[in-house]
């Protein structure tokens, strides 16, 4: 089975095309599509700019698609930058940019006061249903950066049940427990379960 994931981020199509490996399928990405124009992910919630992904996709390319939007909720922020993540810090900012603003603002919070959650929502669609899963996983920001793997706020979001924060895991680890693979494993099983046009083995 051929499917597109609705993604041109390098670093998501490597992390996602692992998850994915176990499975019986033929992954392709919008990066063997670069004439598709950019999508605009204009939605308030993350179900929401998933399925435009998703919908976008299948209509440019002809097949089943899974997209993906993550969104990180720092509760001393109010749920901020939330759906904003990549953008947190304006349009067409880095990701050092995004971290370093929230680092600003929860400077002088004490450690037990930064709890956050990572929040993935992973959509598939084929033309006809749309199927969707959350994976959220729960920490810390912490106070400076810590770790060189990753992207994103992968430096700055501390998980106490490993005592290391995302960019100081290895690929493989950070794999085994990220709100991206929760989200995936959910929309996994959940096609395997009810989608009758598009079933998935699962291993």
């Amino acid at each position: 089975m051929k499917l597109l994931l609705a993604t041109q981020n390098k670093h998501k199509v490597e992390e996602l095309t692992r998850l994915l490996e176990p499975y019986s399928l033929d992954v392709v990405t919008l990066l063997d599509y670069p004439e598709l124009a950019e999508i605009v992910e204009d939605g308030d919630t993350l179900e929401a700019n998933a399925t435009i992904k998703a919908k976008a996709g299948y209509q440019h390319c002809g097949l089943p698609t899974i997209a993906d939007d993550t969104g990180l909720s720092v509760d001393a922020l109010d749920g901020a930058p939330g759906v904003y993540a990549a953008r947190y810090a304006g349009e067409n900012v880095s990701y050092d940019q995004n971290v370093q603003k929230i680092l600003t603002e929860l400077d002088g919070v004490p450690q037990d006061k930064r709890q956050a959650q990572f929040q993935t929502m992973a959509v598939f669609y084929d033309g006809e249903a749309t199927v969707s899963a959350l994976g959220e996983v729960p920490g810390f920001i912490t106070t400076s950066r810590q770790g060189e793997s990753g992207f994103g706020y992968d430096p700055i979001f501390y998980l106490p049940e490993k005592q290391k924060t995302y960019a100081q895991m290895s690929l493989e680890e950070k794999n085994q427990l990220s709100h991206r693979k929760l989200a995936f494993e959910k929309l996994l099983k959940n096609l395997n379960q009810t989608h009758q046009a598009f079933k998935l083995e699962l291993p």
